[in-house]
């Protein structure tokens, strides 16, 4: 399975029209929805890797640079940085356009991390991940040091082991 994957295939792109029902009274569109947005093109990449179920273990770091506005256009461009054995670091960049003026402003930045499962919700093994250019094996260079960061993190937080919550289709029926 181990043969590698370029990054520019599970690449995205994914524009949002922000509206009224994302935002405060005073049009700035709220956090999480743009944390969501997120999400949702962060496991787009971390699936079209894998061709996995990938769920997310963490969002190592969200920072936020500039407000978002109702009427603004949100593109989120997401990409596979680095593999481990069993799970991926995607980052992911935020932009916001103003539709009136075409000024398209660099928003937010995230780096969430994913874990692919197999088909009883057992980590996976995933792809590595080719870098095809400078900026990816910069990008590949910096999430292996944020992977070592993280594994250092949860080996030292670590607690005796939670009790995993079953899937609801796999749970035996009662009468």
């Amino acid at each position: 399975m181990n043969d590698g994957k370029p990054v520019s295939e599970s690449r995205v792109e994914i524009a949002q029209l922000m509206m009224p029902q994302h935002a405060n009274p005073m049009g700035n569109v709220h956090g999480g929805d743009i944390v969501r947005l997120v999400d949702q093109a962060a496991y787009t990449a971390a699936a079209r890797h894998t061709h996995r179920n990938t769920v997310t273990a963490a969002i190592d770091r969200m920072e936020f640079l500039s407000p978002v506005y109702v009427g603004n256009v949100v593109f989120l461009k997401a990409s596979v940085n680095y593999v481990s054995h069993t799970s991926l670091e995607v980052g992911v960049r935020v932009e916001a356009e103003c539709l009136t003026t075409g000024v398209r402003t660099h928003t937010a930045t995230a780096f969430v991390t994913f874990v692919a499962l197999d088909e009883k919700d057992r980590p996976a093994p995933v792809p590595p991940i080719i870098p095809e250019t400078e900026q990816d094996k910069r990008r590949f260079d910096e999430g292996k040091r944020r992977h070592e960061e993280r594994v250092r993190h949860l080996a030292s937080r670590r607690e005796e082991e939670q009790q995993r919550i079953p899937r609801p289709d796999t749970m035996p029926k009662t009468s």
